[in-house]
């Protein structure tokens, strides 16, 4: 049995190896594991949880290097597919610090992690995992759409985690993700997205009428990313702030990724919300100060020296 499952996007992010460079003169590259939840599954399994992640790659070489690295970050690839025909994604990015990263996915008209169905998917792990996470972006296609539908179905129990992931390039209308978000957000009992996630999802910006927003389409915990401002959490009951930590950024694409993964921890180990975001907060920031995403991806101990935290 698995601490979590995570599905969805996965392939190679291709990172510029000098900064504050557009691509058009950039001149070396460095190759990493990318996409967002099989980041996060990294992330949580340098937490020392048991990950797994259900994805997809194409029949190439790039295909054989997501699943060696997953492996190789200490990540089940049990559930990686390969499918023949299209291409695993390749992700390019520009690195402009502190607030300008912008990214270009290379991942074709359907690409693998897009064609994951429901006959790929051991349900019964699903089922058991005491954390299944899923994103908006794995709902953008069929018949992913569908093989999403299924592992949620058969949740019954433990936590379950929607990440509004929303990537406008990988959608045909804002419109369309947001009735996506209103079909699933009902099987999640926490959404966590940034402040264009949950305006995407609930049509506000605000984080607090956001965050009640998604309470109120069904989710138990709401946590919204405010930036610069820091996270915001809420229950039916409680509400808290993360004030946001200061690191001196370098890329922050993957700094949501280590942010879920550090969620993960905190909800399996049962921690309190407080402890839960401002933990999750910090392990953000240790990524936005590294170059890579899953490479960059913090242990428990270096959170907890950042945080000055005694361990328990």
């Amino acid at each position: 049995m698995y601490d979590l499952i995570t599905i969805g996007r996965c392939g190679v992010d291709v990172y510029p190896l000098q900064t504050g460079v557009g691509l058009a003169d950039v001149e070396t590259f460095g190759k990493f594991l990318g996409g967002s939840p099989t980041n996060v599954a990294v992330a949580a399994a340098r937490h020392g949880l048991r990950s797994a992640v259900i994805t997809a790659v194409g029949a190439d070489p790039f295909g054989v290097y997501v699943r060696r690295a997953i492996r190789g970050f200490g990540v089940d690839d049990a559930y990686v597919s390969v499918i023949e025909g299209p291409a695993t994604p390749v992700t390019f990015c520009e690195i402009f610090p502190p607030d300008h990263f912008p990214i270009y996915f290379y991942r074709g008209e359907h690409p693998p992690d897009l064609r994951i169905t429901p006959d790929l998917l051991d349900l019964d792990a699903v089922r058991a995992a005491g954390l299944f996470w899923f994103s908006l972006t794995g709902l953008s296609k069929e018949p992913s759409r569908s093989a999403h539908a299924a592992a949620l179905a058969a949740r019954t129990s433990g936590w379950t985690v929607f990440d509004l992931d929303y990537r406008a390039a990988l959608w045909e209308s804002r419109e369309a993700a947001r009735a996506a978000v209103r079909e699933a957000l009902p099987h999640a009992n926490v959404a966590v997205g940034n402040l264009e996630e949950v305006e995407t999802a609930v049509g506000v910006r605000d984080p607090a009428a956001a965050a009640r927003a998604l309470l109120d389409a069904g989710a138990e915990v709401a946590i919204v990313k405010m930036g610069p401002a820091g996270v915001l959490a809420r229950t039916a009951t409680e509400s808290v702030v993360a004030e946001p930590v200061e690191v001196k950024v370098v890329n922050g694409i993957g700094a949501g990724d280590a942010f879920g993964g550090a969620v993960c921890l905190g909800l399996l180990r049962g921690w309190p919300l407080e402890r839960t975001i401002r933990f999750a907060n910090a392990a953000g920031a240790l990524v936005a100060g590294r170059l890579a995403c899953a490479d960059a991806m913090p242990t428990t101990d270096e959170v907890r020296e950042l945080l000055d935290e005694v361990p328990t």
